[in-house]
């Protein structure tokens, strides 16, 4: 199998792989984030599942087994990896096979995959030397695959979302509301496939798009904003003035809102050796 030598990515400000407290902060509360997170839509599943060569999965970044269950419901073997040890605890709670580790240094001892996938955690990875990695364990014809949900809100929920943003956080750095999300998502994107890329070890990356929506009652949507990576950061008296600001605008709506997303997957297959 060809290899070559990796450099950590240089360091830069923003770098969400660097930002290692909030990458692993997820597991403070691993029931409510399972109970709210949005699940996957089952066509991204089944062309993901369709496009790898054999059923054995290794989904990174697992978390509490979201993406795992649904694949396996798909008929797929899964091991899951996971930085996280309360995430990882929750998810074996659901019969899953998981393994706790930073991926860029997990030890595979020898096993190979069909598929790597992660849901939702790629940017946490470096998008360099987690590409190699997953090379190295993906037999050759495998499929790598890595997506994410984007929100698309409409124009007034966004500007209201963004401005109980505002007001509560004004000294806040990044509103995400404050501009349409597949945009912000785009470097994310462009630089997962420029990692792929930068590896040798994988054919040309393709992006996959499946839209579908989600309706949301004030609570529910509150709970699931709870869980948020950037919510942790905050201080308690200005998480709680989000949340009643968000609260206020959601039961101006009437109390419910349908969401937009747009399930976008990078992926490539890994080239033969």
């Amino acid at each position: 199998m060809p290899t070559r030598d990796v450099k950590p990515s240089e360091a830069a400000a923003d770098q969400p792989h660097k930002a290692r407290a909030m990458a692993e902060s997820f597991g403070a509360d691993p029931e409510r984030y399972d109970r709210t997170r949005p699940r996957y839509p089952d066509a991204l599943v089944a062309r993901i599942t369709a496009a790898a060569p054999g059923p054995d999965v290794l989904d990174v970044g697992c978390g509490t087994g979201i993406a795992s269950r649904q694949f396996r419901a798909a008929g797929c073997t899964v091991l899951g990896i996971d930085v996280d040890a309360r995430m990882a605890e929750y998810a074996r709670g659901h019969e899953l096979d998981v393994e706790v580790g930073k991926f860029e240094t997990w030890d595979a001892a020898g096993r190979t995959f069909d598929a790597v996938v992660a849901g939702q955690t790629w940017h946490w990875v470096d998008p360099v030397i987690g590409a190699t990695k997953a090379a190295e364990v993906l037999r050759p014809g495998g499929r790598l695959a890595l997506f994410w949900n984007v929100f698309r809100p409409g124009p007034e929920l966004a500007a209201a979302f963004a401005a109980a943003h505002r007001e509560a956080l004004p000294d806040s750095p990044r509103n995400p509301w404050a501009r349409p999300t597949l945009d912000a998502y785009g470097a994310v994107f462009a630089k997962v496939a420029d990692g792929l890329r930068d590896t040798a070890l994988f054919g040309e990356p393709e992006e996959w798009h499946f839209d579908w929506e989600a309706t949301y009652t004030r609570d529910a949507w509150l709970e699931q904003l709870r869980t948020s990576g950037e919510a942790g950061t905050y201080r308690p008296e200005q998480l709680a003035d989000l949340l009643a600001r968000t609260g206020a605008a959601i039961d101006a709506m009437g109390g419910e809102f349908t969401l937009p997303y747009t399930a976008v997957v990078v992926t490539a297959e890994r080239a033969e050796a």
